[in-house]
C-alpha cells in the first residue's frame, strides 16, 4: 500500500486453497441491500452450499494483505443467525472477534448479518489504530457506499475455492463502479461472479451518484469513479493529468502489464464531518480504491493521485506477478508473513518514483530530492533492524512499527539495487530487467519460497547484489547512500526548500482552544519568517486568512490551504491579540529550510547515469 499524507497502503493478489473433500460446483449465493439501510448498516445473507460435517466455521476475515495490521473487520458484523431450509435458528457460538461456528451444519441453508461501516468509527489515531480508510467500509444511506467485500463478505473455511455470485440491490440514483462485470442489466440490481473468495476480495466497489470516465491506453480500459460530497472534484476535471500520468506507466512497463481492464476508485472524505481519516489507497490486480481529504486543490490532488495511485500500479510486477507462497497461500484470519516486503513495497516504491524521471514527468532534480528525502526519513527510523525479520514479523511490535520505513529504505534497497545492475552490465541491464526474468521464473501462478529468493536473484544479476542482499537486507548493516550514488555520478549537496507555515518537521506553531475552537499561535516557541515579517506574535488569536474565516472545525483547510502558498503573494490575516481584533498586511514569506540532496558533478560516468534514469 502506499502513504500519502499520513497512512498508507497494498493489497495482494491471491489464489486459494483447494477445498477440503468437497466437489461442489454451485456458487457461493450472497445478497447485499443497500435499499435497507438501519442504524448505519446493511444486510447480507449468505445462501450456503451443501455441508457434509456436523460443524462450519464462518470467517470474516482478520487482516487484509497489504495492510499489515491486525483489524478484525468481524468486528463490524451484528445479529449473525444460521437458518435452515425451513427458517429455524441454529446455534451458533462466537469463537472470536472473527469467527462463527455452526451447529448441526448439515442443515444449514443461509446464514444472515448486519455489517456496520468503518468510516465514522476513525479517529485518526496513531498508525494501525483504525481500520485503513482504502481497506474499510462507508455506508451512507441514498449517497454513496464504499464495497471493500472482506467487510461484507466472508467465507467458509473448506469452500474458499468455491464460485462466489454476488447480487447487490441498490437505489438506481447510485451505479456500482467496479472492474468486475455486472450480469445484470437493470438499474436497480446488479450480479457479480467471481472464480473464488479471493478474487471477490480483490474486487471492490464505489456506490454512487455516477461521476466517471473510461479512456484507453494501448489496449487497456481505464476507468475513473470519484464521489465528491460537496462535488468539488469530478472524474472529467483529474482525467487529462491520470492519461498522462498512466500513459507513461504503461510506456515504462512495456511487455510486463498484461491487464486488461484498471479501474481507479476515490473516495473524497469531508473532514470537517465524521468522515474517513486515514489517506493513500490500496491496491488490486486490476483496482485501486484512494481516499483523500476532499479539502486539497486540485494542484494538491493531482500531485497526491500521481505518486498514490502511480505506486499502486506499480504492484502488477510485484507482488502480483511476484510473490512468496505466503500471499499466494494467504490466511485471513492467521496470516504468516514474507520476508520480501523491501521488493513488495520498495522496489514498487522505488518505481514509482523512477518512471517519473524516466518520462520525463519530473526532473533529474526533483528525483534526486525524492531519494534524499527518502534517506533522511529512512535515517530516523531503526536503521540496523534486518529488512527481512521486519518484515517477516510486521504484524507485531517492535517490528510493526518499522513498516513505514519500507516506503523509504525500501525504495533505496531497489535503488541501489538498480545502480549495482547498471554499472555490472555497463548500462545495459537495471532491477525492472531482473522483476522482468523473476517473473518468467516464477510468475503469477507459481510462487517462490521465502528462503530461496536471494540466492536466484544472485543467479539471475551479479554476485555483488547478492552480498548487497545478505550484508544490507537479511542482515543490519547501514547503507552508505553515498557510495551507490557515486556510481553514476552524483554527489551530495544541499538545497533549500520551502517549509510548512503551521507545522515545523512534528512541532506545530499552533495549538487550538477546544471550547472556544480557536486557533492560538503557540506562546513562547519561536516563530519562523511568516509570523514575523507580517507582525504576528506568540499568543496571538488567528481568525481569518484572505477573508475565509477559521478555527478547530476547518483548521485542516487551513492547513492543507497554505501548501500551496506561493513566496510574495498578498495575503491578509485578522487575529485577536488581547481582546482587540488587528487586520495584518502583507507579503507571504515561506520558511526555508536547508534539506540534504545530490547533484551530478561526475561527467565521465554520464553515460551510465542516463541509462539508470532515462533507459
Amino acid at each position: 500500500m502506499k502513504n500519502c499524507i499520513c497512512i498508507l497502503a497494498l493489497a495482494f493478489s491471491l489464489l486459494g486453497s483447494n477445498a477440503v473433500g468437497q466437489k461442489i460446483t454451485n456458487p457461493i449465493q450472497v445478497n447485499i441491500d443497500l435499499n435497507i439501510v438501519k442504524d448505519d448498516k446493511v444486510k447480507v445473507t449468505v445462501a450456503t452450499p451443501k455441508i457434509k460435517t456436523d460443524k462450519i466455521v464462518y470467517c470474516i476475515p482478520k487482516t487484509v494483505p497489504g495492510t499489515y495490521s491486525e483489524d478484525n473487520y468481524g468486528k463490524l458484523i451484528d445479529d449473525f443467525q444460521a437458518i435452515d431450509s425451513k427458517g429455524n435458528l441454529l446455534i451458533v457460538a462466537k469463537l472470536d472477534d472473527n469467527s462463527w461456528e455452526i451447529s448441526n451444519a448439515k442443515k444449514l441453508s443461509k446464514i444472515t448479518y448486519w455489517v456496520n461501516d468503518s468510516y465514522d468509527t476513525e479517529k485518526g489515531g496513531e498508525f494501525g489504530s483504525d481500520i485503513f480508510s482504502p481497506a474499510g467500509t462507508n455506508i451512507e444511506e441514498g449517497k454513496n457506499f464504499i464495497i471493500n467485500t472482506h467487510g461484507f463478505v466472508g467465507y467458509f473455511n473448506d469452500f474458499k475455492t468455491l464460485p462466489y455470485q454476488v447480487k447487490i440491490a441498490h437505489p438506481a440514483a447510485l451505479w456500482g463502479a467496479t472492474s468486475m462485470t455486472d450480469l445484470d442489466k437493470s438499474d436497480t440490481k446488479d450480479s457479480f461472479t467471481t472464480s473464488r473468495y479471493a478474487e471477490l476480495v480483490e474486487n471492490p466497489i464505489l456506490y454512487a451518484k455516477p461521476d466517471y470516465t473510461t479512456f484507453n491506453i494501448n489496449g487497456m480500459e481505464i476507468l475513473i469513479a470519484v464521489y465528491s460530497p460537496n462535488n468539488l472534484f469530478t472524474a472529467e476535471s483529474i482525467t487529462p493529468d491520470m492519461t498522462t500520468m498512466m500513459t507513461a506507466q504503461k510506456t515504462f512497463l512495456g511487455k510486463f502489464n498484461s491487464t486488461k481492464k484498471y479501474t481507479v476508485l476515490l473516495y473524497l472524505s469531508d473532514v470537517n464531518k465524521n468522515d474517513a481519516k486515514g489517506f493513500g489507497a490500496l491496491e488490486h490486480p486490476t483496482a485501486t480504491t484512494v481516499v483523500m481529504p476532499e479539502m486539497m486543490s486540485k494542484a494538491q490532488l493531482v500531485e497526491q493521485m500521481k505518486d498514490v495511485v502511480s505506486h499502486e500500479f506499480f504492484h502488477i510486477v510485484t507482488p502480483l506477478t511476484v510473490h512468496s507462497k505466503e500471499i499466494q497461500d494467504f490466511d485471513y484470519n492467521n496470516p504468516k508473513m514474507s520476508q520480501h516486503l523491501w521488493m513488495y513495497e520498495g522496489v514498487t516504491e522505488y518505481f514509482a518514483n523512477l518512471f517519473q524521471i524516466n518520462q520525463a514527468l519530473i526532473s533529474e532534480a526533483d528525483f534526486y530530492n525524492r531519494m534524499a528525502a527518502k534517506i533522511e526519513q529512512a535515517n530516523s527510523m531503526n536503521d540496523t533492524m534486518s529488512f527481512t525479520n521486519m518484515s517477516a514479523n510486521v504484524l507485531v511490535e517492535p517490528y510493526k512499527a518499522q513498516y513505514l520505513n519500507v516506503y523509504n529504505k525500501g525504495a533505496l534497497i531497489g535503488m541501489c539495487i538498480d545502480i549495482i545492475i547498471r554499472e555490472k552490465s555497463n548500462g545495459e541491464r537495471g532491477i525492472l530487467d531482473l522483476m522482468q526474468k523473476l517473473a518468467n521464473t516464477y510468475g503469477e501462478q507459481k510462487a517462490f519460497d521465502d528462503h530461496e529468493l536471494f540466492a536466484k536473484i544472485t543467479e539471475l544479476t551479479y554476485p555483488e547484489v547478492g552480498t548487497f542482499l545478505k550484508t544490507h537486507v537479511a542482515g543490519g548493516t547501514p547503507i552508505t547512500y553515498a557510495d551507490y550514488f557515486a556510481k553514476v555520478g552524483v554527489t551530495t549537496s544541499t538545497i533549500q526548500v520551502p517549509g510548512n507555515v503551521f507545522i515545523k518537521g512534528q512541532t506545530p506553531y499552533i495549538t487550538v482552544n477546544p471550547e472556544t475552537k480557536e486557533i492560538i499561535i503557540i506562546p513562547g516557541m519561536p516563530l519562523n519568517d511568516f509570523y514575523t515579517s507580517l507582525g504576528i506574535k506568540n499568543g496571538d488569536i488567528l481568525t481569518e486568512i484572505n477573508e475565509q474565516k477559521y478555527n478547530l472545525d476547518n483548521i485542516y483547510d487551513m492547513i492543507m490551504g497554505s501548501q500551496s502558498w506561493v513566496e510574495g503573494e498578498d495575503i491578509t490575516v485578522k487575529i485577536k491579540r488581547d481582546g482587540n481584533e488587528i487586520i495584518l498586511n502583507g507579503k507571504i514569506k515561506l520558511p526555508f529550510e536547508e534539506k540534504a540532496s545530490f547533484t551530478a558533478t561526475d561527467a565521465s560516468k554520464d553515460k551510465l547515469k542516463q541509462a539508470w534514469l532515462k533507459e
